[in-house]
C-alpha cells in the first residue's frame, strides 16, 4: 500500500476532479491518495466523482481555505 499526496491548489473546476480521476487510475487497489485543493466546488465534485468510481472517501477536512480529501482506491 502506498499513500500519495497530490497538490491541486489553485486549480479551478473541473480540473481538481479530473486530476483526481487520473491519479486514481494510476494507483493500485488499496492505495491511498490525499488530495489538497483550494477550489470550493471540489467539496461537491470530488465526492460525486467517488460515487461514480466506487472509490472510498475516508475523510475530508477544510482548514485555511484548503480542502483535503483522503481517498482509498477500491
Amino acid at each position: 500500500m502506498i499513500e500519495k499526496t497530490i497538490n491541486l491548489r489553485g486549480l479551478k473546476c473541473p480540473l481538481p476532479a479530473l486530476r483526481t480521476r487520473k491519479a486514481l487510475k494510476a494507483v493500485a487497489a488499496g492505495d491511498v491518495i490525499v488530495v489538497e485543493c483550494t477550489d470550493p466546488l471540489a467539496a461537491i465534485d470530488i465526492p460525486n466523482l467517488l460515487r461514480q468510481t466506487g472509490d472510498a472517501l475516508e475523510s475530508s477536512a477544510s482548514a485555511d481555505g484548503v480542502l483535503t480529501f483522503r481517498i482509498r482506491k477500491a
